[in-house]
């Protein structure tokens, strides 16, 4: 669940920093609700990166320990 929400977070950061840097407002569904500058949207996308990571590392963890367990 936290790699998938991580990977929302990202896409949002992502496509807001990309539409207030490039273009004439943000995109996604942040700005509807919160205005924040650019650097925000940089730092939503390392969240959402370190979250997707996070949960990738504790799925490997838990497959790896479910191995090693039944064998």
């Amino acid at each position: 669940m936290r790699g998938f929400i991580g990977f929302i977070v990202m896409i949002q950061g992502a496509a807001g920093f990309i539409g207030q840097t490039f273009f004439d407002h943000a995109w996604g569904l942040l700005p509807h609700w919160f205005e924040l500058p650019s650097i925000a949207y940089v730092g939503l996308f390392g969240v959402g990166a370190a979250l997707a990571v996070w949960g990738d590392m504790d799925k490997k963890r838990r497959q790896k320990r479910a191995e090693s367990g039944a064998a």
